[in-house]
């Protein structure tokens, strides 16, 4: 658990250190930031998609799992509940919340201000960005059947960096998301050691290609191309895993 350990500490550290360089950040630095991380996810979520895709043994399997997940999640209202959350726990750093603005219809959508940046946006970007992605996932599994930490230490080197970018758009809120990642990956650690190869090399394939279109769809939300409600879809990360699972015990 040294790995994940450390994974967590370094995301407490990054959001500590970029909510301190935030209150000193111009309005214009910080919204090169907030494009910065919106263009990042996106590019992340569809890199993890064209690298998985082509490994994929079930082709369909990614649609049917966003479609039922993103049902389900809809259905659960999870976008709803957690930026509710999300509000009353950061209140935007101290900041009352956005005043809900009627719109006209027909009428171009306002654009969300960086400095108004809703905490519950940001941090479910981090907490896909943190625990959906190859090094987060294989990181337990390799330090649980072989004690190699290798895939963890890399991983949160490249958290403490991304953590310190989310923090100095979205404020400390972003600290949220290591306890997140500590039972994240404290569970695949305990499942690996107590199941063995309960996580096989296709979930993994398969939750990286529904991991990556959540990624990119949160970068999407960022820059305001399309609010795609990805705490909605979230569920569609355990219908691949639910669906193997089956499969294997026919």
């Amino acid at each position: 658990m040294l790995g994940t350990i450390t994974n967590t500490a370094c995301i407490l550290t990054g959001s500590v250190a970029g909510s301190l360089i935030r209150k000193g950040i111009k309005k214009e630095y910080s919204g090169a930031l907030y494009n910065a991380m919106g263009l990042a996810a996106a590019g992340l979520g569809i890199n993890a998609v064209v690298q998985n895709m082509p490994k994929s043994n079930y082709p369909v399997l990614f649609i049917a799992s966003l479609a039922a997940g993103s049902l389900l999640g809809t259905i659960l209202r999870l976008d709803e509940r957690f930026n509710s959350l999300a509000d009353k726990f950061g209140k935007r750093d101290g900041r009352e919340p956005d005043e809900k603005k009627e719109s006209t219809p027909g009428a171009p959508e306002a654009k969300i201000q960086p400095e108004k940046a809703n905490l519950g946006k940001g941090l479910s970007t981090a907490v896909l960005l943190f625990c959906i992605g190859t090094l987060s996932i294989l990181g337990p599994v390799n330090s649980a059947l072989y004690g190699d930490n290798t895939y963890l230490f890399t991983n949160a080197t490249l958290d403490l960096v991304t953590s310190t970018v989310l923090a100095s758009t979205y404020g400390i809120g972003i600290a949220l998301a290591a306890p997140i990642l500590f039972l994240w990956q404290g569970a695949i650690y305990l499942l690996t050691l107590f199941l063995g190869g309960f996580i096989t090399t296709d979930m993994m394939t398969e939750i990286s290609i529904v991991g990556g279109f959540l990624i990119a769809s949160s970068g999407l939300s960022i820059l305001n191309i399309k609010d795609c409600k990805t705490l909605n879809m979230l569920p569609s990360l355990f219908v691949p895993v639910i669906f193997l699972v089956v499969k294997g015990m026919i």
